[in-house]
């Protein structure tokens, strides 16, 4: 696996690991549960749009970086 893709799929899986942070949060505050099926629904949701995303966005994103 090349480094852009690994770099990619990394950034995906934050991505979902913050959605599920993100519910957690909403769980303990609001005293209501989500049903598990939701929630990695949705989390392999965030994780293929955000893996997408940074790839798509990586050769525009790479140019801002500081030398």
């Amino acid at each position: 696996m090349d480094a852009r893709r690994k770099d990619s799929l990394l950034w995906g899986v934050v991505g979902g690991l913050a959605f599920l942070v993100l519910v957690q949060g909403y769980e303990l505050l609001a005293d209501e549960a989500v049903a598990l099926t939701v929630k990695t629904g949705v989390a392999l949701g965030v994780l293929v749009v955000t893996a997408l995303a940074a790839h798509a966005l990586r050769p525009r994103l790479a140019g801002n970086e500081r030398t």
